[in-house]
């Protein structure tokens, strides 16, 4: 879950998006391209791994991936750094020279999700001294020769255990296509020919990944029962299979597809609650219908920074949950004191007396993915 999306100016995503085609999806050949893998140029075989944590083995608790539960995500932690490790081993085991691994999920910890005292010593954590997108910027021609996934969840609507796509009540369409993170990652490092091989999560991602990603090994460690449940397998015999099937993935690297959308790109972003973009039906310029947002990017990565400008619109529609909740504790008196803090800043901007807080500032850190 991402907690963190750059805020663009509608305005400049109008700019760089003209509106794009709402009718019948686009077939998937028509949509998209899938090529051999770009040839291994350094002679080093080199594997990026992300982690997230909705899909990870022995978890049918959604506070395991909350770090505001403090209690139940140290739990989920030691389910993470278990199946990385499952999974590095594995990658090694069918040929690896190096695994990378990187923040997928964006708990809003400033420190690793994984457990680094006990992730496997030959993994590397990719950080970097400034915020950095994990899914886009460190997408490089020659660096990775492939690509996995781990901890993964299906996409909103799937029915899948947590599901969701970036963040809550967000769900992205590509070329016609309604797409999970996992194909999101594919696009992104299909640009330079860098393929998925592997993922790990719910039999609802299993199923969302069967059609477009079929040359991937995936591993179903638990069967959701709804958004908020799931059946897990036993740990031990679930990070086996996530070992076997990683080692085939990495010794058949080859045989895998690199994912390409076809240009320009049609982006729709289609939110569902708690998320709200309705508040754009009335904007000149914006083709909205029924909660939905299309744009045409020229390329993938101006279709996926649009839909992070538009995924910022959409969170506005989150502050409905916070007016109930305030008015649940408080009562009419939430309503009162939050028209009077609006009217009061207000006041305080045009007569020159509000000026923005000041950055906390704190020691100098690095960033390992989304946070």
């Amino acid at each position: 879950m991402k907690l963190r999306a750059p805020c663009l100016l509608l305005s400049l995503l109008l700019g760089a998006c003209a509106p794009g085609d709402t009718g019948a999806p686009t077939p998937a050949d028509v949509a998209r391209t899938l090529d051999a893998p770009a040839a291994d140029s350094d002679g080093v075989k080199r594997v990026l791994l992300y982690h997230d944590m909705e899909g990870l083995t022995g978890q049918s608790d959604p506070n395991t991936f909350r770090f505001s539960h403090p209690e139940r995500y140290a739990v989920g932690r030691t389910y993470l750094t278990g199946d990385v490790n499952a999974v590095v081993a594995g990658l090694f085991d069918g040929g690896a020279d190096e695994v990378h691994v990187v923040d997928g999920h964006g708990s809003g910890n400033p420190e690793p999700d994984l457990l680094l005292d006990e992730l496997d010593e030959r993994a590397e954590l990719v950080s970097r001294d400034e915020i950095f997108d994990a899914y886009v910027d460190l997408t490089e021609p020659g660096i990775y020769d492939a690509i996995a996934v781990v901890g993964m969840h299906a996409k909103t609507g799937s029915g899948g255990f947590a599901s969701h796509t970036f963040t809550l009540g967000i769900d992205f369409v590509l070329n016609g296509m309604a797409v999970t993170e996992t194909e999101i990652v594919g696009y992104s490092w299909g640009r330079v020919g860098t393929p998925v091989i592997f993922a790990s999560g719910d039999d609802r991602l299993a199923a969302d990944l069967a059609e477009p990603m079929p040359w991937v090994e995936v591993v179903t460690v638990k069967t959701a029962t709804s958004a908020s449940s799931a059946n897990p397998r036993p740990v031990d015999e679930a990070r086996a299979e996530m070992r076997e099937a990683a080692a085939r993935a990495m010794a058949n690297y080859e045989d895998a597809r690199a994912m390409r959308l076809s240009e320009p790109v049609t982006a729709q972003l289609h939110a569902v609650p708690p998320a709200d973009v309705s508040m754009l039906e009335a904007v000149p310029g914006i083709e909205y219908a029924d909660q939905r947002v299309t744009f045409t990017g020229s390329d993938f990565r101006a279709a996926y920074d649009g839909l992070l400008g538009l995924v910022t619109v959409a969170r506005g529609g989150y502050a409905s949950v916070l007016s109930e909740t305030g008015r649940a504790m408080a009562g009419p008196a939430f309503g009162a004191s939050y028209s009077d803090a609006l009217f009061e800043r207000w006041l305080d901007f045009e007569s020159g007396r509000w000026s923005p807080p000041e950055p906390v500032l704190g020691s100098r850190r690095t960033f390992h993915g989304f946070h």
